[in-house]
């Protein structure tokens, strides 16, 4: 009896092979052809899980944003069991910047995605645009919490400071990415300008 196939697992793996092919291409460079050879599958098969090339752009850069979601979630877990907002929000923007394979990959074609939906109308119509408001309103809603218990400087405005650290943490992982400054150097700016959102937490009361 044939096995059964596991559509899920399958369209996952084509999913990985577009980031592998992407990673040393450039996502531009790739097509539905290359990232069949990349699967060791046929191009039929790959046009039968995804229609168009966008939607298995779409696809691996939501599989990316899912492992991103991996590496956040276990970098709260070191945090602690009761990780502060402070801790929070530095986990998330921290763990975004590319600092290993895995991260530098996601980076570099989470950023190319953006910038080919700048010229590419059928990219540009997918959902992926929405993923950074998201982000935002999360970072926001971390802030205001902190904000009502006391933990925020005064006068920070919690939207425009959520969109500041996050525009920053994106903007110190290209410069990571292209080599103009280092991963610690990077931890230190983002490291800096939490300062300016957060008190300084007394340990010694």
């Amino acid at each position: 009896m044939p096995r059964r196939v596991d559509h899920a697992e399958r369209r996952t793996e084509i999913a990985e092979a577009l980031v592998r092919v992407a990673g040393r291409r450039g996502l531009h460079a790739v097509g539905m052809r290359d990232v069949a050879a990349e699967a060791g599958v046929s191009l039929r098969l790959v046009q039968y899980y995804f229609e168009t090339k966008e939607k298995l752009l779409l696809f691996g850069l939501e599989h990316l944003t899912g492992k991103f979601g991996e590496r956040l979630s276990a970098r709260m877990r070191a945090a602690g069991d009761a990780p502060g907002p402070r801790a929070t929000v530095e986990a998330l923007l921290t763990t975004a910047l590319p600092t290993d394979e895995e991260s530098r990959t996601f980076h570099h074609l989470y950023t190319s995605y953006a910038v080919l939906a700048v010229t590419d109308r059928t990219l540009a119509a997918q959902p992926f645009i929405r993923n950074p408001d998201a982000a935002e309103g999360a970072v926001t809603d971390i802030l205001r919490q902190a904000q009502a218990a006391g933990l925020l400087q005064p006068g920070v405005d919690a939207q425009l400071a959520a969109a500041g650290l996050l525009a920053m943490s994106a903007g110190l992982g290209t410069s990571i990415l292209v080599g103009q400054r280092t991963p610690e150097s990077a931890a230190a700016v983002l490291d800096d300008h939490l300062n300016r959102v957060f008190r300084t937490v007394d340990t010694d009361g």
